[in-house]
């Protein structure tokens, strides 16, 4: 009669890699790739679409969000999508830290509250753009109280660039602390949110249409890549934490 035993030599114990820790980073991976996904259909949806900067006159934004109301409906309703996952990434990425030893938990409380912060700023920003699109729907020409919704929405999306600033520098320095990255996603972290922060620096100027919004546009780009770089590896994180010299032997009785 044959039995089979597994021999452990050489496996790598590496903290958090138990069954139940292994799930949850695959989990919080495929969150972060799940999020980075649906940001990057959404921006190519509004670059398909062409719509207005916060500096253009007053009637193309309305006009605009006359003929694409369908837009920007899918737009808030992957807003109210991208809520849980970035508060889901957030916290599970807390999570596995503190698994892993507690390196980078004091960055990973970080992420956690301004994720927390960024969630809030974005369901304003998406309030206010469902009143900017109810409200154009009714109107033969601008109104004060439409622009006021607008510029508003404006001010809420450059509030936004440095909480996703802190968001992104803590998640980033949590998860390289952790040794969950490798070096050049600490780099990429570092720069794309620096970005970020310094635009919000410039958010009034900003809500009033000043171009030093594209100073923050490759952070946000830098933003989308770390997510999906380190979801990748995370949810991969079962092969590359299997024991490489297992192997199987046969004792016979």
């Amino acid at each position: 009669m044959g039995i089979k035993q597994r021999s452990n030599a050489g496996a790598r114990v590496v903290p958090g890699a138990s069954p139940a820790g292994t799930a949850t980073m695959r989990v919080v991976g495929a969150t972060a790739i799940a999020l980075a996904a649906s940001m990057v259909i959404q921006n190519a949806m509004f670059v398909a679409t062409g719509p207005p900067g916060y500096g253009d006159p007053i009637e193309e934004v309305l006009a605009w969000h006359q003929q694409n109301r369908v837009v920007v409906a899918i737009a808030v309703g992957q807003e109210a999508l991208h809520l849980p996952l970035l508060l889901g990434f957030v916290t599970g990425l807390h999570g596995i830290v503190g698994r892993r030893g507690g390196a980078g938990a004091h960055w990973s409380r970080l992420a956690v509250a301004a994720g927390a912060t960024l969630s809030a700023v974005f369901a304003l920003y998406s309030v206010l753009w469902i009143g900017v699109v109810l409200s154009a729907g009714e109107l033969a020409e601008p109104t004060p109280t439409f622009e006021l919704a607008w510029q508003l929405h404006a001010a809420a999306f450059a509030l936004a660039l440095p909480a996703l600033g802190t968001t992104f520098i803590g998640a980033t320095l949590a998860a390289h602390m952790s040794g969950l990255t490798p070096p050049w996603q600490r780099l990429h972290g570092l720069l794309g949110g620096g970005l970020l922060l310094a635009a919000g620096v410039a958010n009034l100027a900003i809500a009033d249409g000043s171009a030093l919004l594209f100073v923050g546009l490759p952070g946000l780009a830098a933003w989308l890549v770390w997510l999906f770089a380190t979801g990748v590896r995370l949810a991969r994180v079962r092969t590359a934490e299997r024991p490489e010299n297992a192997s199987t032997d046969d004792a016979e009785e």
